[in-house]
């Protein structure tokens, strides 16, 4: 299990090629060394990095896959729109312990209204960060609504309408309509998308260094090929990329000439210049947030461990 004391010195490290160039990364000397075009770029050293982010299409040696495999290190293989397309994620696979009272666990109820309950709160505060005026009464319900909710469709409602008064409030300036995953129908969606897909990618690589089956989730239920532990994980953490989009809409970071419409969604206007540009922002703010997001999955590991003892974990936005 990944150390406090070690995460603090490490990076997310974030690995972007351009089209028309040969780019390689390799082991030389226990550092990650990147390589454009046969003349070196730029290095770290492996013991540094916790996980690496390789956007486009980079050849890798095996020699440099192995060593950070046996030192934890995960690998994420993105296309240049910042889909996801595979991934090498170190794991615990040997804490048999965990994954028996994950999979044997009679707490699934409360552990979903647990998460629920914290993301309203981070949303709440979120909306006081920034200084908006927003109805109280909402939130003030649906903590009350939470302590009776008797299955995960009265949570998925309660949390439902906490969001839309939420994104609604948060979001009025920047010309928001609703939140419509995966359709970019606008910008504001555009970007909440690649925000979360990092999150959601930083937060798996976490659990599964703990020892987690993050296919198995409490609020989420098992589905095909759905990570539903990682989604459960990162609901509390998801106002941090909402903030993050309104205060780069106010410091005039965003700008609407940036983006196309096409083929019904928008995209970015320059392809891979737009995509690094933006999401540099949303890797800057979970960096700033690495600890934060460490101690919630740490808290939440020794939660599961033994509930009696440890108490649900919190995310302060």
């Amino acid at each position: 299990m990944l150390k406090k004391a070690d995460f603090q010195a490490k990076r997310i490290l974030t690995v972007q090629a351009e089209y028309g160039h040969c780019y390689v990364l390799k082991l030389v000397n226990d550092n990650l060394k990147f390589i454009c075009d046969a003349k070196a770029i730029n290095q770290i050293s492996c013991h540094l990095v916790f996980a690496v982010f390789i956007i486009g299409e980079i050849t890798i040696t095996t020699a440099l896959l192995k060593k950070l495999n046996s030192l934890g290190v995960s690998v994420f293989l993105l296309n240049y729109n910042l889909s996801v397309k595979a991934a090498m994620l170190s794991e615990s696979e040997g804490n048999y312990l965990l994954r028996s009272k994950q999979y044997n666990n009679n707490d699934s109820l409360n552990i979903a209204k647990n998460l629920v309950a914290k993301k309203i709160d981070s949303q709440e505060s979120v909306l006081k960060k920034v200084r908006k005026k927003y109805p109280k009464n909402v939130f003030e319900k649906a903590h009350q609504q939470l302590i009776t909710a008797k299955d995960n469709q009265q949570l998925l409602g309660i949390e439902g309408n906490v969001s839309k008064n939420y994104f609604q409030t948060l979001f009025v300036k920047i010309g928001w309509f609703r939140r419509a995953p995966q359709t970019k129908e606008d910008i504001p969606n555009l970007l909440l998308d690649i925000g979360y897909t990092y999150l959601f990618n930083y937060c798996d690589a976490l659990l599964r260094l703990f020892g987690f089956d993050t296919y198995k989730g409490y609020y989420h239920q098992v589905f095909f090929q759905r990570k539903s532990l990682t989604c459960d994980v990162m609901e509390p953490m998801r106002p941090l990329i909402d903030y993050q989009l309104v205060k780069s809409f106010n410091l005039k970071q965003i700008k609407e000439t940036d983006f196309i419409f096409k083929n019904g969604h928008f995209d970015f206007k320059d392809g891979f210049k737009g995509s690094k540009y933006y999401s540099s922002i949303f890797f800057e703010s979970i960096s700033e947030k690495k600890e934060e997001i460490y101690n919630f999955v740490l808290q939440f590991y020794r939660y599961c461990m033994d509930n009696k003892k440890y108490q649900f974990p919190e995310f302060k936005v």
